[in-house]
């Protein structure tokens, strides 16, 4: 196992590490302010990015640094399913036995978040896999025309099909009502070496495991996306190890890349 010859305490590029291991950059630092704006005042938020280029990390850090005794979080991450699936969902997580008929699923919905005595933070990812008539629903939700001052807030987290659907007439009342718009990018040349430099660092190894011009070859096969960075920089570590070596150079990199070729 090359955790142990490279001196390592555990997986470095494990993809969901403790949160004390997530690496809070530039990046995540102005969305989190961003989040915090929409916590205290915001009723909608928007977060977009491509898969694996660190959305659920970003939610993760948001959700711990949430006042438990102000806000109730929900996180829902299955989300391609029917309209009415959703809203049972969501009943569900509030702690209340799904009725029958939209009606009375939305009925149990504003009930019980009226009656929590904190506000329900609803954090939705996936969202680009809604189905339109459901960001209705949810629009509804938060809409002062169903019930005034509501304490309810919602996080849409998705990937960019979700931009396209939104963009859709049918819910320019759900866009209007967005307070915060969060794109995550990929990581730069600079951030992707700073990432895996405090990922072997957090898992107690050296920041000179990869030399400088095997972090720049990963940041061009992984375009600066975090989870590609973790696949890549794991398959080197694998290989380094089963070719004795102790430092991960570039000619290790061209090589494992190779193996990534096939798919």
């Amino acid at each position: 196992m090359f955790f142990t010859h490279f001196n390592l305490s555990d997986h470095p590029f494990a993809e969901n590490p403790p949160l004390e291991r997530l690496l809070c950059d530039e990046r995540f630092d102005q969305a989190l302010s961003r989040l915090k704006f929409f916590e205290q005042n915001g009723s909608l938020a928007l977060i977009i990015g491509q898969t694996g280029a660190g959305k659920s990390s970003l939610l993760r850090l948001f959700n711990q640094g949430l006042p438990r005794n102000r806000r109730r979080p929900l996180y829902l991450h299955l989300t391609q399913i029917s309209p009415n699936a959703l809203l049972r969902m969501i009943v569900t997580q509030l702690g209340e036995a799904p009725k029958m008929g939209k009606d009375r699923l939305f009925s149990q919905i504003v009930d019980r978040v009226r009656k929590n005595d904190t506000q329900t933070l609803l954090i939705i990812d996936e969202a680009h896999l809604l189905p339109s008539q459901a960001l209705t629903d949810l629009r509804l939700l938060i809409s002062s025309g169903l019930e005034p001052d509501l304490p309810l807030k919602i996080v849409l987290c998705g990937q960019e099909p979700l931009i396209q659907l939104l963009k859709r007439s049918a819910h320019a009342d759900l866009v209007g009502r967005i307070c915060v718009r969060i794109r995550i990018d990929p990581l730069s040349k600079g951030q992707t070496a700073a990432y895996i430099d405090h990922r072997i660092r957090a898992a107690g190894g050296s920041d000179k495991l990869f030399t400088t011009e095997a972090k720049q070859l990963i940041h061009e096969f992984s375009g600066g996306v975090c989870r590609h960075i973790n696949n890549v920089a794991t398959a080197c570590l694998i290989q380094g190890c089963d070719k004795n070596l102790r430092i991960i150079d570039e000619t290790i990199v061209t090589v494992t890349m190779n193996e990534f070729s096939m798919i």
